[in-house]
């Protein structure tokens, strides 16, 4: 069967903002879903503008990986679309938040803290590390890479322990940064990645694109066993 692969993009810049709609012109949502297209994916996008921002049961459902970009409307997602896409979590869903999507809401009610950060901007230099070189999502990257100018993150980054920290971010102020970052919860996987900023063009970089790739491959659900919850009877004789 296919990986089916939903790119959820707040699609607010590219509508209000004529450099960002420039840099993308297919939107970020749609930039990332044409990278990721191949014979075993179906892909496609949804936004925040749609009926239930594009994000519905039935759609959901038929979500193996949702990717989601967002930055200034976090707090416009509907508090019953975000349990939605957090039930689907713990169902097994894979989700791999972008950038500002770790202010989102079914990323913070994931992790259960503020997401918060520090931050700036001014275009400095990010030297992304590789500090998990054996984890997929690391799969055919050298030990790092360079994004040449993007916006700041800097710690503390109020996040749980990671269950694998895959990325570590220098930034040219001096800054750094847990820019990759696994958890577990429930059935699913989750992939936490810092670069992105609309002001520049980084999902068209190589290495961005790879790492978005492998991510979808590694989030994807796996089968596992099955799983029966509240009362049950003994599979045994038990003496009363």
């Amino acid at each position: 069967m296919p990986t089916r692969v939903t790119v959820w993009n707040e699609n607010v810049h590219e509508r209000e903002e004529p450099e960002v709609a420039e840099r993308y012109p297919k939107g970020i949502h749609g930039t990332i879903a044409e990278h990721l297209e191949a014979p075993d994916r179906e892909v496609r996008t949804a936004t925040l503008q749609e009926p239930e921002h594009g994000l519905d049961a039935e759609t959901l459902d038929a979500t193996d990986v949702l990717i989601w970009w967002s930055h200034c409307a976090n707090d416009e997602v509907t508090d019953a679309v975000a349990e939605r896409v957090v039930e689907r979590v713990h169902e097994g869903m894979g989700f791999v938040p972008l950038h500002s999507g770790k202010n989102s809401k079914p990323f913070t009610r994931l992790m259960g803290t503020t997401c918060n950060i520090k931050y700036r901007h001014g275009g400095e230099r990010e030297r992304v590390w590789v500090a998990d070189p054996g984890h997929p999502i690391a799969d055919g990257l050298d030990e790092q890479f360079v994004i040449p100018a993007t916006e700041t993150y800097g710690e503390p980054y109020d996040i749980p322990e990671p269950d694998r920290t895959v990325f570590i971010s220098w930034f040219e102020g001096g800054d750094v940064f847990r820019s990759g970052v696994c958890y577990r919860r429930g059935r699913g996987r989750i992939f936490a990645f810092r670069p992105g900023h609309e002001e520049y063009p980084i999902f068209h970089q190589d290495e961005v694109k790879r790492v978005i790739d492998n991510a979808v491959e590694w989030a994807a659900p796996t089968e596992g066993a099955s799983a029966r919850w509240g009362k049950t009877d003994p599979l045994e004789p038990v003496d009363e």
